[in-house]
């Protein structure tokens, strides 16, 4: 049996983008993968956000919001940053092996109509892009 490989996904409040990305990994892989989420200066997860979630019928069982620091010491295959705030902020994280930088526009603070569900789109189709390139990664 392989060991998973662990993912965290580390915004500003851990409120919206890296809660929506640890919930879609979850989603779309638990086989291969563990989906964490935390931030740098963390608030609480947007009801918006559990409600895009839910409306495409992802669980969100467990998803609150939590610190970067909690996982001090702990080793990650990948880091993954959704914005540019965090990615400056988590250049060199300890434990981290591939550190991605993805960034996306904050659904809380976006004028977008429909902001939650645009944000949740575009995460699920960089993830999904993603178990792929990783998929053919595993094959080899």
């Amino acid at each position: 049996m392989t060991t998973k490989a662990r993912v965290l996904f580390v915004c500003t409040a851990n409120a919206a983008r890296s809660q929506l990305a640890e919930a879609l990994l979850r989603h779309s892989d638990a086989e291969h993968y563990e989906a964490f989420s935390a931030g740098t200066a963390p608030t609480e997860v947007n009801p918006q956000t559990i409600e895009a979630l839910a409306h495409l019928g992802v669980s969100t069982e467990g998803l609150h919001s939590k610190s970067i620091d909690e996982f001090t010491g702990q080793r990650f295959d990948y880091v993954i940053t959704l914005c540019d705030k965090s990615a400056a902020e988590c250049q060199s994280l300890p434990g981290a092996g591939e550190a991605l930088a993805w960034n996306f526009e904050d659904p809380v603070t976006s004028t977008k109509h429909d902001a939650f569900r645009h944000t949740l789109h575009e995460i699920h189709e960089r993830i999904k892009m993603f178990l792929l390139v990783k998929s053919k990664f595993r094959e080899q």
